[in-house]
Order: structure tokens, then sequence, then C-alpha cells
């Protein structure tokens, strides 16, 4: 699909292209003609120098070339029907538009050398982000997953915002943090805490052991990498959910992360209470901490929204943030594809077209189950919501 969308995109520019080249050749024509026609007092020949200029914004230096060979045989035309090719201005205008046209040549030549450049080393970077950030896959488990990434660093496609998902016994365990930092210069410790993330998730069976191997890593990259002009600046949140398969009660700890979004039928939209730790990185030597594991009901049918502080901190024209509780309650009954779909479409319209932060968002969604199962644990799952939504209430507090 992309191959074909890159074949027709450079059709249509060709074409395009081609179409734009009538506008310096016609130049050539109209001032030749008049010039000609002119009395001889009037000089409109050193006005053929705006075809090969204008050339090179749509052209390379070969149509450039073109158009200044042709510019320059129009003002020897215009030199033999006014007076003669050996006049001395006619000279000088000759000679000085064929050196205008060959420095133009030039401009486009290193023009276009510099544009192939920059496209291989931006193919080179979407590469390497695309290897830092896996694709998440469209179903793991019992979960249909979806993801927005909106960088606010142009031509980056990730920054300093990250997440993953990896497959762990019988639960689903997903990471989304955020580095201090946005664009490019945040890759390096993204990629540091997704890495621990990926491999730890394997090693340790509780949520309180990863976290502290994250907290750990981050503490030996910042005591090695880190200049000491910004010493105790580096740091990242992080939020680590664990969803089991067959049990709805989900964990889940932050380390300075906001919390997440339940999304239930009906435009349903609550917060579990959640109970955060200092962000990782915080402290260079990192003593023990004690991360607080919360739980909550993820129910079938339910859509768990985790996102960055990007998207919650977006601002419109008159300075106000994004709400998102507010805004995703309109797209509860939505797939998570659909929701991301309405998320990124309205939250840019929020912030007038660009974010000034990197931006995540996961949806996860557990598929609804037949009523003969729902029959048989319902009275568990109907306690479960009654904690969650006594959760927000004491966590939205007076």
């Amino acid at each position: 699909m992309r191959l074909r969308l890159g074949t027709a995109g450079r059709r249509r520019f060709w074409q395009s292209s081609k179409a734009l080249l009538l506008l310096p050749i016609t130049l050539i024509v109209v001032i030749t003609a008049v010039d000609m026609k002119a009395p001889t007092s009037i000089h409109l020949g050193p006005a053929l120098v705006i075809a090969p200029a204008l050339t090179p914004s749509f052209a390379g230096p070969r149509t450039t070339a073109a158009v200044g060979a042709l510019a320059t045989l129009a003002q020897i035309l215009i030199a033999v029907t006014h007076g003669g090719i050996g006049t001395s201005n006619h000279v000088v205008q000759i000679i000085t538009l064929a050196v205008l046209s060959v420095l133009v040549v030039l401009y486009s030549a290193l023009r276009e050398r510099r544009q192939a450049q920059l496209a291989q080393v931006r193919t080179v970077a979407e590469a390497a982000q695309h290897v830092l950030m896996w694709p998440l896959p469209e179903q793991i488990g019992p979960l249909r997953i979806a993801s927005l990434y909106l960088a606010a660093e142009d031509e980056a496609q990730i920054g300093g915002d990250l997440y993953a998902a990896t497959r762990c016994d019988d639960a689903v365990r997903v990471l989304i943090g955020d580095v201090r930092g946005k664009g490019l210069p945040a890759i390096g410790e993204a990629a540091l805490l997704l890495g621990a993330f990926r491999e730890g998730s394997h090693r340790h069976h509780g949520l309180d052991d990863l976290v502290t191997t994250l907290e750990q890593s981050v503490a030996r990259y910042t005591a090695d990498m880190e200049p000491e002009e910004e010493a105790g600046e580096r740091f990242a949140t992080a939020l680590l959910v664990e969803i089991p398969d067959r049990d709805q009660t989900t964990r889940m700890t932050s380390c300075g992360h906001p919390p997440p979004l339940l999304l239930s039928p009906g435009h349903v939209v609550t917060m579990p209470s959640l109970h955060p730790s200092p962000p990782l990185g915080v402290q260079v030597v990192p003593a023990k901490v004690e991360h607080t594991l919360d739980v909550f009901s993820f129910e079938p049918g339910d859509t768990l929204l985790l996102y960055t502080d990007g998207v919650v901190e977006a601002r419109d024209t008159r300075g106000r943030f994004y709400p998102l509780a507010e805004r995703v309650a309109r797209w509860t009954d939505d797939s998570p594809e659909a929701l991301m779909h309405h998320l990124r479409r309205d939250l840019l319209a929020h912030a007038g077209g660009r974010l000034g932060d990197d931006a995540a968002l996961i949806a996860l969604h557990r598929a609804p189950v037949d009523r003969h199962r729902l029959h048989g644990h319902g009275r568990g799952h109907g306690h479960g919501r009654a904690a969650v939504r006594q959760d927000v209430a004491g966590a939205e507090g007076p």
C-alpha cells in the first residue's frame, strides 16, 4: 500500500512539475514578444532571468539548465531585432543572463543533492524509530489494542513518550511513560526504559519488582550518561498495568504518571484510584521506595485508556487544557481504532494543529463475554464496578 501511494505521489508531483514548467516558458515567450515590438529605448530583456530563477522551485538542474538556455537564446533574438548582437549593451545582457543561469543551475544541483541527503537521513531515522517503538499488535490476549503517537518535533515519529505491551504468563503487561524533554533528544532514555521493561517483564512475577528494576536501570543510566549541568534533571514518569486473561482484577502501579481512564458502555468514564510514587530517576542513588499496587475491575466491554501528560496539557488559543475525560465520554461505545481516530482529530483541533509536547495514548478493550459466563460471575462483576466508582469518588474528594 505504501509503495503504491509513493508511486502515485511521485506521478502527481511529476505531472504538476510539467504543468508548472509552462510558467517560465510563457514568461520567456511573452517578454521576448513584447520586447521585440517595443521601442528601442525600452529594454525588457533583463527580466528574462526570472524564468531560470523560478524553475528550481519545482524542477531539477537539467530542466533549469534548459530554461536558462532558452532564456539566453531569447535574449540573443531580442539583440538581433534591436540593433544587432554585436552592440555592447546586448553583449553585456547576454553574458550576464548566461552567467546568472549557470549560477542558478549550480544552486539547483546543490539543492537537489541536499534533498537527497536529507531524504536518506529521514529514512534512517524512521527505521531507527520503528526499531525502538515496536508497533503494538491489534490483538494481544483477550485485549484489542489501538495506539496513537503525536510527536511535537517536526519530522519525528517518536520522542520522549513511550509505550509497550507484552505477554507474561496468563496476563498482559503494558507500560506507558514520559521521559523529561521532547522530540529526538529524549529517545535515548526512552529506549532505555523500553528495553528494561521488555526484559524485566519476563523475569519478575510482580509489578513491584519490575518497577524496581526500571528504577535501577534509570539510576545507572543517569550515573553514567547524565551531564553535570543536568544533574538531577533527567527523570521519567511511568505507569505499569497488568491485565490478567481470566481475572478482571487489574493491577497497576504509577511512578508519577497520570491515572488511566476506564470507559464503560453508555458514556460512562471513571478514573481508578491511584497512589503514585516519585518518578523514575528523581533519586540519583535510589533508596527502597514502596510502590503502591492499586487494583480495579476491568470488565468485559470496557476500554482502558492510558495517556501521557502531553495529551491533558495540550492548550487551545485561550490557554485551556484539553478536557480528555469530558471528550472521551462521547466515544465510550466505539472500537479502540475509532476512539484513536476521534481523539487524534479532536486533540489537534483543540491545540490548533500543533502540540507543544509529545503525546501518546493506548486504548485497551476487553471483549465482552456471552451471557452464560456473565450470569455465572455477575455478582463479582457488580461488586468490582461499585468498588471502582467508590475509589473514583474518594480520589476526586471535596
